[in-house]
């Protein structure tokens, strides 16, 4: 949204017509951001510091002496919310929560303010910029009301706390002047959200009227025109910089924007929730849509520079085969020597380029932090493909993927340690690629999926999707029992390309490029999902055990030959097998990642048992680590709700696995 200069008139009108807009009024002393009108809004009317040329010359504190007794980055507090206002000028100009007769100092806490005495005329403009503030938030909570039939403000400051000598809340509520038999209990609601916020290392505690009464103008004001709206002045301790020294602490400045946006909402839902002119039920409709020019500039940006990025692709290796037979014919001695197609980026420009990208730029602090995520997740990516075929790509796979837990190894010796199920037939017809190609087909045309399938040498697995083209590859010379083909089927076309394309039908493509560390939450559904169809076996639930055992193994320094003895000798693994999942594990110099597949399914199966609606996730390439934002984008209408749906999800067959299943999978660690 574009920000613009106006009049205090034309801001004014604007509210009255009820337009969506971002202004700064000519005199410059606020800014005032509407995008979309709701119950509530939000003020940080000491935020700024500003100080006109002509007074600066005449007031006696210096820089650090008005940032002390200002609320710094309160600004930061509300930016995600639609309705904001926030105060540019320093607090010393003139307050805006004294009247306009007490708004301007000549001492404040002990400290004479000015050098030199005010004009008349000085004074006057002041005053008229303090009264141009409060004409806006006459019309802006007027409007609110006759819309809503109520509103309600969050009124944000910060106060120092080391001046106090006794332990003080990370959170203070001034009620004094507020009706408590009217609004207390939206009062304790309150109390009760800032009470859940918690942050680390830091004593979190919300009290009332600890340390500050509520005796502020912004709240009295609106007390003596507006018998409809609840005014929340709410003071933040200054636990986000250090009083002392100026110094801004903007991890703790993230933390608390992320809490407080979920508080304020859960505060303004419950509050709406009274009125009757408000019919919605839910805190994303208590938000604006906000896909604005600069985000989708900034989404089409990461789109076009990581769109045709594919890591699976670059690091499985190109002689593959060629080593296999080397390998069998040395009697399993040498280790094999894969080799890679040449890189095709460079790796320092692109991370230049994406650390560029202005994220920043981005209001909504889950938003933002969602671009950030993927912009950090995609620079050790880079480095990844930059260390593909050395010892540091182990180092950078670890990095990213991680390592298997004491809980992944417990989950996998569980599986390894069941002894085979009787009725599950071990010796099965086996159906070729191109039997196999003409059921993928088949299963594309029953999800009315436009991909491609293509046989290819290139790949590890039997079948393995290329979601950057939207194509199938299968081994040419593979071999399937039939559940396990219907499995893959399950696995690559309900799951992988259902959200390959969701992502392309969402107007961010930011679900295309793929959020940090999908693959546990992509495997992780397509896992279920073939357990969801009832074609799940022992081999399968078997051969992730195996894998997250090999990664540990290799992350733990055992070479291949190692993990390759450990699955034919003590596991009776075939040989072929046995030398493709190692490969799988020690591709590009050691591979951590096939561990999530087992990790993934236990975190997505455990939320599938608690009756989780797990379809917001097949939108694109998401991660579990942000499902409410997805949630909370769907119903904002920044992205659509999946089109393409997994068919196990939607009508579960478990009956058809059979019955002990349901008794192994409930010896799982979660």
């Amino acid at each position: 949204m574009k920000i613009n200069r106006l009049s205090i008139q034309e801001i004014v009108r604007k509210i009255q017509k009820g337009e969506q807009f971002e202004a700064i009024p000519n005199d410059g002393g606020f800014i005032i951001k509407i995008s979309k009108y709701v119950p509530f809004c939000c003020t940080a009317i000491h935020n700024g510091g500003q100080i006109r040329p002509e007074l600066k010359k005449k007031i006696a504190l210096n820089d650090y002496e008005r940032w002390y007794e200002e609320d710094p980055n309160t600004a930061d507090f509300i930016v995600s919310m639609p309705i904001t206002i926030i105060g540019l000028d320093s607090r010393f100009e003139y307050d805006l929560n004294r009247d306009s007769e007490n708004c301007i100092y000549n001492e404040a806490w002990g400290k004479k303010v000015w050098k030199r005495k005010l004009a008349a005329s000085e004074q006057k403009y002041s005053v008229k910029k303090h009264g141009n503030y409060y004409k806006v938030l006459h019309a802006l909570v007027e409007k609110i009301e006759s819309l809503f039939g109520g509103c309600i403000v969050y009124d944000f400051h910060s106060y120092n706390y080391q001046r106090w000598d006794r332990e003080v809340p990370l959170f203070n509520i001034g009620t004094e002047k507020i009706d408590q038999s009217r609004y207390g209990e939206y009062i304790q609601h309150w109390l009760d959200e800032l009470n859940k916020i918690k942050l680390p290392e830091i004593k979190s505690k919300a009290n009332e009227n600890d340390v500050f009464f509520g005796r502020g103008y912004n709240l009295e004001y609106i007390n003596q025109h507006f018998k409809k709206t609840l005014v929340l002045p709410t003071e933040v301790k200054k636990v986000y910089c250090d009083e002392l020294s100026g110094d801004i602490y903007p991890k703790i400045i993230k933390s608390l924007q992320q809490k407080l946006k979920v508080a304020i909402l859960n505060n303004a839902n419950y509050y709406s929730g009274k009125l009757k002119e408000w019919h919605h039920v839910s805190t994303p409709k208590l938000l604006d849509k906000d896909v604005s020019n600069g985000l989708l500039k900034i989404d089409n940006t990461l789109y076009r520079l990581l769109k045709n990025f594919e890591l699976l692709a670059a690091v499985n290796p190109t002689n593959t085969k060629a080593e296999k037979r080397k390998f069998f014919k040395n009697k399993y001695s040498k280790v094999p020597e894969f080799r890679y197609q040449p890189v095709k980026i460079n790796p320092y420009t692109l991370k230049q380029t994406l650390l560029s990208v202005p994220v920043q730029d981005i209001h909504d602090i889950s938003i933002r932090n969602l671009y950030e995520s993927v912009i950090s997740s995609y620079t050790d990516k880079i480095d990844l493909i930059a260390s593909l075929g050395t010892k540091k790509f182990l180092y950078n796979s670890l990095r990213y993927f991680g390592r298997p837990s004491k809980t992944d190894i417990l989950n996998a010796n569980y599986i390894l340690l069941l002894p085979d199920i009787p009725n599950e037939p071990k010796r099965v017809p086996a159906l070729n690629a191109k039997e196999a190609f003409d059921i993928f087909e088949g299963a594309l045309n029953d999800y009315q999926i436009d991909a491609k399938i293509e046989f290819s040498n290139k790949v590890i697995s039997h079948v393995m999707v290329l979601n950057s083209k939207k194509s199938v590859l299968i081994q040419p010379d593979a071999k399937f029992k039939r559940r396990e083909l219907d499995a893959l089927v399950e696995h690559e076309i309900g799951v992988h390309l259902v959200t390959t394309m969701n992502s392309h039908l969402q107007k961010l493509k930011l679900f295309h490029i793929g959020l940090p560390v999908n693959t546990l939450t992509q495997e992780g559904l397509a896992v279920l999902s073939e357990y969801l169809s009832g074609n799940i076996t022992l081999r399968r639930l078997r051969k992730l055990a195996l894998r997250v055992i090999i990664v540990d193994m290799m992350a733990s320094g055992a070479d291949f030959i190692e993990c390759f003895q450990v699955l034919t000798k003590e596991h009776k693994i075939d040989e072929d097998e046995a030398f493709n999942l190692v490969t799988r594990v020690f591709r590009g110099g050691g591979f951590t990642k096939d561990y999530l597949y087992l990790n993934g399914f236990v975190k997505i199966y455990k939320l599938w048992l608690e009756h989780q609606d797990l379809t917001p996730l097949l939108i694109g390439k998401t991660s579990l680590t942000y499902l409410n934002t997805i949630e909370e984008m769907i119903g904002r209408e920044m992205i659509t709700k999946p089109a393409f749906l997994t068919k196990s999800l939607l009508d579960p067959k478990i009956e058809n696995n059979s019955a002990i299943y349901d008794y192994i999978l409930s010896g799982l660690k979660f």
